[in-house]
C-alpha cells in the first residue's frame, strides 16, 4: 500500500500542468502523508448545482487523504487511503458518479519494501520511490468522498515489473500524460475511465533515491 507521496511542487506548476486556476492556493510542495491536506483536481460538482458537464472548470482543492471507513470495518478509526476492490459497495457509486473522481498530483510515491528481507542496516524498514520518468509531474486517479472532512483514496492496479520486483502487489494508478486521459477519469463514463485503471510502463518509470 503506498503510504507516502511526494508533490515536489508548488500551486502555480500544478494549475500550469493541468490547465486549472490555483488563485490564492499556498501550497508550495511537500510530501503526502495520510491524514494530511493535499492538493487534488475536481471536474467542480462541488460547487456548481445541476448535471455534470465537460465544459465545468475544473478546479485544484485541498482534500484529505484518507476517507473514512465503512461500518463494518474492525478499526473504526483507520482511514482508508486506497481502493483495491472497485466493485465493493463501498466504492462503486462514487466510482461510476464522475463528479467524486479526482486527479491527485503527485511527483514521486513510496512503496514499504517487505519484512523481514527489506529491512536495512540500520533495522528500519526500506522505503522504495518510484517515479514517472516520462513525466515530472503525473496524475494519480483518486476518488473522494464528501463527509465532514471531505477526504480522497488512490486508486490501485496490478503492480508492473518495477514496482513489483520490491514485492508488492499493488500500486496507485498513473494516469497518462495528457488532458484526454484526465478528462475521461474527471467527465467520462465508468466503462471508460476503468479502463485507464492499468498498470503504468515500467519503461516510463524509475527508482530515485531519498
Amino acid at each position: 500500500m503506498t503510504m507516502l507521496y511526494n508533490l515536489d511542487a508548488d500551486a502555480g506548476a500544478i494549475g500550469r500542468t493541468f490547465g486549472v486556476e490555483v488563485g490564492n492556493d499556498p501550497w508550495t510542495g511537500s510530501y503526502v502523508a495520510p491524514a494530511s491536506f493535499a492538493p487534488v483536481i475536481t471536474a467542480g460538482r462541488e460547487f456548481i448545482a445541476g448535471p455534470g458537464s465537460s465544459r465545468q472548470p475544473w478546479r485544484m482543492v485541498p482534500r484529505l487523504w484518507g476517507v473514512p471507513p465503512p461500518p463494518s470495518a474492525h478499526d473504526a478509526t483507520r482511514a482508508v487511503l486506497s481502493v483495491r476492490n472497485r466493485q465493493s459497495p463501498f466504492w462503486i457509486g462514487n466510482l461510476r458518479n464522475p463528479e467524486f473522481r479526482c486527479l491527485v498530483p503527485a511527483t514521486s510515491f513510496m512503496e514499504w519494501g517487505p519484512q523481514p528481507v527489506s529491512v536495512g542496516a540500520d533495522g528500519k524498514r526500506r522505503q522504495h520511490w518510484f517515479t514517472a520518468s516520462d513525466q515530472p509531474l503525473f496524475a494519480l486517479a483518486g476518488v473522494w468522498m464528501d463527509s465532514e472532512v471531505p477526504g480522497f483514496a488512490l486508486l490501485t492496479c496490478a503492480p508492473n515489473a518495477l514496482v513489483k520486483r520490491t514485492g508488492r502487489d499493488a500500486m496507485p494508478v498513473i494516469l497518462p500524460p495528457h488532458r484526454g486521459a484526465w478528462a475521461t477519469w474527471l467527465h467520462g463514463g465508468w466503462d471508460r475511465a476503468e479502463a485507464l485503471l492499468e498498470p503504468y510502463s515500467s519503461s516510463l518509470m524509475r527508482k530515485v533515491e531519498r
